[in-house]
């Protein structure tokens, strides 16, 4: 199954999103620090995650992010579709054209895959993640020094 890194950083900003909103906007530079996700792959994210209506900015001093609906009302296959991620389980993506161009013997299996999957994500919302979040919370780590390299330990001064 392939899930990229859009996908799983779509989902982990509006959770952020969701978590930190009740104080008012939040801003993209404040989840690009506490998620370590860059900032200008958060404005590309979040760029389509408004145009699906997942969220609304707002201008001004202040400014920055809010859901655009109750978190109960946003499912992850919602964010996950709106950052146009698939997840497909079949060699060939779904064009059936894995086997000599044409459909492989595991076709079936691995589509219905993709379709358990999707329906599982389509019925977490993200009301739920806040809950388990805040039920368990995980560590989030200090924002990444100068002195830290991208692809190394994160070093706290």
């Amino acid at each position: 199954m392939r899930l990229t890194t859009k996908g799983r950083f779509a989902v982990t900003a509006m959770l952020d999103l969701a978590l930190h909103s009740a104080k008012g906007p939040v801003t993209l530079s404040g989840i690009s620090a506490r998620q370590h996700i860059s900032l200008s792959y958060l404005e590309q994210l979040f760029g389509k995650l408004r145009r699906r209506s997942l969220v609304e900015s707002v201008r001004g001093p202040g400014g920055g992010y809010n859901l655009a609906r109750e978190a109960a009302r946003i499912t992850v296959a919602e964010i996950i579709d709106a950052v146009e991620e698939t997840i497909d389980s079949t060699q060939c993506g779904g064009r059936e054209n894995c086997a000599d161009n044409q459909r492989c013997m595991t076709h079936d299996l691995w589509q219905s895959l993709n379709e358990t999957v999707h329906g599982f994500l389509s019925r977490v919302t993200l009301a739920q993640l806040v809950e388990n979040q805040r039920a368990r919370p995980v560590s989030v780590l200090a924002p990444r020094t100068r002195a830290a390299r991208a692809d190394g330990p994160i070093i706290t001064v």
